[in-house]
Parts: C-alpha cells; sequence; structure tokens
C-alpha cells in the first residue's frame, strides 16, 4: 500500500522516485499520523456518549470556547496596537527601552500568570488586604472586587500574555508604512491612526489575531485552573474522567473546525499583504510627546500591558523566591531541572535536524506535491496539545501493535509506554517551528545556488554540507532555541503522555500551583520565565532591523 502511495505521488509531480523524496515523503506522513489517527477514531462507536455530550455540555464548551476567543482578541488588540502605534509615531523618554520591553510578556505561559494572579487578586491576595486596610472595610460585603477565578479573568490573563503578537506584527507594518501617506493625511485634515495607519496594518492585525487565537484554543493550563468548561478542556475531561477516547476524538473534531477556521483567516490576511520598497517610501519619523500629559499618555499605553503580563506575576514570583529558602527549593527540583533540559534539548536538536532535512530535501531536490504535502505536514503546531496527544496515544498504539505481530509478544508496548511517545508527540507539534525558521532561511538564499554547486562537481550531499548548511547556521540555532522554549513551557501533552514519576518544570508547576502551593512552584516557574526571555531577546533584535 505504502509503495503504491509513492509510485502514485511520483506521477503526480512527474518526477522521477529516489530515496531523498521517498524518505520526505515518509517523515511527512509520520508526522501526520496521529493527526489522521484522530479522525479516523472520531467516526468510531462511543457509546452514545457523544449524543450525551451534544445534548448536555457541548454547547457550552463552545460558548466559552467563542467568549473567551472573543474578549482575548479585542483585548489583546488594544494592548497590542495602541502600543505598537504609541512606539512607532511618538517619541519620548524611555521609548528604545519599552519597545523590547513590551515583547516580554511572550516569555511567560498563560498558566503562571494565572496561578499568580489568583494569589495577587484573591481576598487573602496583597491587594485586597491593602484596600481593606486603606479603606476600613471588614469584610467583603463592604466592597466589591472582581473575581479573578472567572471568565473576565481568564481574558485579562490570556491578554495579557498574548498581545506580544499583534504588538510585534503591527509594529512592523506601522514602521513600514511610508511618510508619505502621513503627510498627506495631514495635508486633508485627517487622523493618521484611523485613515492611513489602522487600514494598512489591518492584515498584519489579522495575521497577529489568528495566532492569537490558535493559542486560546490551546489553552488547558489556565482553563483547567480556572475551571472554565473549554473544548480543550472537555477533551482532557471526557478522556481522563470518563475514559471514553472516541468521545474525546469527536469532541477534537469540534476543535479542528476552530482551528481551521483560523487558519484560513491567517491564510487570507497573509493574502492581503503586500510590500513595496522604494527609495522614497522612507519610513516616518517620530513625533516629539509634547508637555507632561503627552509624556504620561504615551507611558500609560505603554506600561499598563507590561504590568499586567510582566511586572505582577514575576513580582509574586520573585516575592515567594526571596521569602523562602532557595537552595533548599533548588535541591528539590534539582532531578526536575535535568529532565526537562535534557528532554527539551534532546528533541529540540531531533526537531531541527528533520526540520532541516525536510525542508533542504523539499526544496532542492523534489517536485511541488512533495512541498506542499511539507507543509501541510508543518501545521501541527496549530492542534491544541490535548488533541496531538490523542492523536499520538492512537497511532503508537497501532504501531506498537504492529511491531509486536513482527518481532513478537516481549515487543508490546515498546512506545506506549516509554517516554518515546512524548518524545513523538513533541516532533509532530513543534516540527512547525523548525520548518518555519529554516524554510525562512531558505527562502533567503539565490535560487541557482544549489545548480551552481553541482556544476562544479559538487554532489547534492557534499552541496548541502559545504554550501547550503552553513548558510543556514544561523536559522538553525533560532529555530533550535526557539523550538527549546516551547518544549520548556509545554504543559498538557507532558501531563498526559509522561511516564510514570518523570516530571519536568512545567508539570512541577501545575502540581503543586493546582493544590494552591504556589510558594513551592515559584521556582520552578520562574525559572521556565528565564528560558523563555531568550527568544524575546531575538525578537527584540529582529524587530530593530525594520528600518
Amino acid at each position: 500500500m505504502v509503495a503504491t502511495f509513492l509510485s502514485r505521488f511520483a506521477r503526480a509531480q512527474r518526477s522521477p522516485i529516489d530515496g531523498w523524496s521517498v524518505s520526505v515523503v515518509l517523515a511527512c506522513l509520520l508526522i501526520l499520523g496521529p493527526i489522521v489517527a484522530v479522525l479516523l477514531t472520531a467516526v468510531g462507536d462511543s457509546e452514545g456518549l457523544w449524543n450525551h455530550l451534544y445534548e448536555t455540555v457541548l454547547a457550552r464548551y463552545v460558548a466559552n470556547t467563542l467568549t473567551l476567543m472573543i474578549g482575548v482578541g479585542l483585548l489583546a488588540i488594544g494592548f497590542g496596537v495602541s502600543s505598537a502605534w504609541v512606539i512607532n509615531r511618538y517619541d519620548f523618554g524611555g521609548r528604545r527601552v519599552l519597545e523590547w520591553m513590551l515583547l516580554l510578556p511572550a516569555a511567560i505561559p498563560a498558566y503562571i500568570i494565572a496561578y499568580t494572579y489568583t494569589e495577587f487578586f484573591e481576598y487573602a491576595g496583597p491587594l485586597q488586604s491593602m484596600l481593606r486596610h486603606s479603606f476600613d472595610w471588614q469584610s467583603r460585603g463592604d466592597y466589591w472586587f472582581p473575581e479573578i477565578r472567572s471568565l473576565g479573568g481568564a481574558i485579562l490573563v490570556m491578554a495579557s500574555v498574548l498581545y506580544p503578537y499583534i504588538y510585534m506584527v503591527t509594529r512592523i507594518a506601522f514602521r513600514l508604512t511610508p511618510a508619505s501617506l502621513y503627510e498627506i493625511a495631514l495635508v486633508h485634515n485627517q487622523s493618521q491612526f484611523w485613515k492611513v495607519g489602522l487600514p494598512l496594518a489591518r492584515p498584519a492585525i489579522m495575521a497577529g489575531l489568528a495566532l492569537v487565537l490558535m493559542e486560546v484554543v490551546s489553552d488547558f493550563g489556565t482553563v483547567e485552573f480556572f475551571a472554565i468548561e473549554t473544548i480543550t478542556l472537555g477533551i482532557f475531561n471526557v478522556w481522563l474522567g470518563m475514559n471514553n477516547l472516541v468521545a474525546a476524538a469527536q469532541i477534537s473534531i469540534v476543535g479542528f473546525c476552530f482551528i481551521l477556521a483560523l487558519l484560513g483567516l491567517e491564510i487570507y490576511a497573509r493574502s492581503r499583504q503586500q510590500y513595496v520598497s522604494s527609495n522614497r517610501n522612507q519610513p516616518a519619523t517620530p513625533l516629539l510627546a509634547t508637555g507632561i500629559l503627552g509624556f504620561l499618555m504615551c507611558w500609560t499605553v505603554c506600561v499598563v500591558p507590561l504590568l499586567f503580563g510582566f511586572f505582577i506575576p514575576v513580582g509574586v514570583l520573585i516575592s515567594f523566591v526571596t521569602t523562602n529558602d532557595f537552595m533548599a527549593d533548588f535541591m528539590a527540583i534539582r532531578e526536575t531541572i535535568t529532565n526537562t533540559l535534557i528532554m527539551a534539548g534532546a528533541a529540540a536538536l531531533v526537531i531541527m535536524v528533520l526540520s532541516s532535512f525536510i525542508v533542504v530535501t523539499a526544496t532542492f531536490r523534489c517536485g511541488p506535491k512533495t512541498r506542499k504535502l511539507v507543509l501541510f505536514a508543518s501545521t501541527g503546531y496549530a492542534f491544541p496539545g490535548t488533541i496531538v496527544a490523542i492523536g499520538v496515544l492512537i497511532f503508537t498504539g497501532q504501531l506498537d501493535w504492529i511491531i509486536s505481530n513482527l518481532f513478537g509478544a516481549q515487543f508490546q508496548g515498546i512506545l506506549v509506554t516509554s517516554i518515546m511517545m512524548l518524545f513523538f508527540a513533541y516532533i509532530v507539534r513543534f516540527q512547525a517551528v523548525g520548518y518555519g525558521a529554516m524554510i525562512s532561511g531558505v527562502k533567503r538564499l539565490p535560487s541557482n545556488m544549489m545548480n551552481a554547486s553541482r556544476v562544479l562537481g559538487r554532489g547534492f550531499i557534499e552541496s548541502i554540507r559545504r554550501v547550503i548548511f552553513p548558510l543556514l547556521q544561523s536559522s538553525f540555532l533560532a529555530g533550535m532555541m526557539l523550538v527549546f522554549v516551547d518544549l520548556m513551557k509545554e504543559l498538557p501533552m507532558t501531563l498526559l503522555l509522561r511516564p510514570f514519576n518523570f516530571e519536568t518544570l512545567a508539570t512541577y508547576t501545575y502540581q503543586f500551583a493546582k493544590d494552591e502551593m504556589l510558594e513551592v512552584a515559584a521556582l520552578p516557574a520562574l525559572m521556565i520565565i528565564i528560558a523563555g526571555l531568550l527568544p524575546v531577546i531575538f525578537m527584540s533584535v529582529m524587530l530593530r532591523r525594520y528600518r
């Protein structure tokens, strides 16, 4: 069957079949296997549970997910677009510091902010305690304070850490807008923001919004801690709580619909983007913010998202770490740190090597059909970790069955009962990050470079080793860094697929924070944030190049 598929695939793209093309196609099919497994499992019999879910809780799952998406999207647009506009169009004291600091919330996983906000904003927390002391309030009946563990609290938490997606792309769009268009708006006494900046940046904003909403659909830690029944949490509850994998896969199909709609939105937004290069289209010079009021308004727009997305959660964590015995806490998580570093480092290296092989081979050796398959296989990052975990469990179970039939019963469960299943899940979901880093590097290479090397007598492998890969080293290292940080903070797949008694910093933080023991979870949470600062610094450097 596989040989027939490969033969038809080769004929479809009108290129001779060789080992390189076969290897790329097999790697892509392996990556796509878990997604296909979820789709096939969803058509099975859930023993009546799907009808029960449809009549009782499915509408609530969908409504909560949509409400969360709308709320987070609007607030993230407000934070990201306003701060990007102020940073690009106004010159004020501290602007150069704030322009990279506004990316800092991207280093913090949403579930960590959820834990710290609960500690900071709850009734016994420092903020409400200060208010009661200042105004001589005696009990909750004397005043009203919003409940942080609610749908509104989840919207604030997620928007505070996800707005950098919109800020980053919108800032680039504003910077690439020619100064002449702003001057025309001034001549006609029109708003520079509403008539020029915002309309031209709309495709970039929509692309960033699509990424934000994908993260919202994928989130597990925040909604689980706040007890908000979304589609992702429903998958988790049906799988583990009701022990029905088929019904969980069927709910995953609903999640697929959300993801496909968001992917379509992102592709549509990118198709509307246009880039113009002309010496006359100079970027606009920032305007000087005049007066105390102008200075304060610029700072307020930039500091408010930073306050909610970085300073409050990091301040709470540092307060716990400094009041506890640091060495004792560090020794308690020493094995967890080792597990996390080894797992994240090894998986990041394998993912980047695999992505490099797929991208380079598909670009220089394969036909257009193979390149489309490679692109389709690189959409795993768009799917929530719970969906990927279900697919990996089903797919590896089938592989185990094949292996046991081929090599004997002693090999039964060799994948499902080992850490290899979690390792494979990492590859399926985060190979997209490696693909993105490598394809961006390959597109910057001259189109005839490989042909020139072959004409000079170099073989394909030698051309890759001595010509192509040295030029892609920066892309490889950048991709590896991004994958490593993503793996450091990954929670749902690790929580669902990890072997017994295996902890990472993310699962360790989750276990203790869930039991209201944030003082124990503070140090590993802070270490995850510190690791996440690396790509933030990298993104800040990249943004400075868009002049």
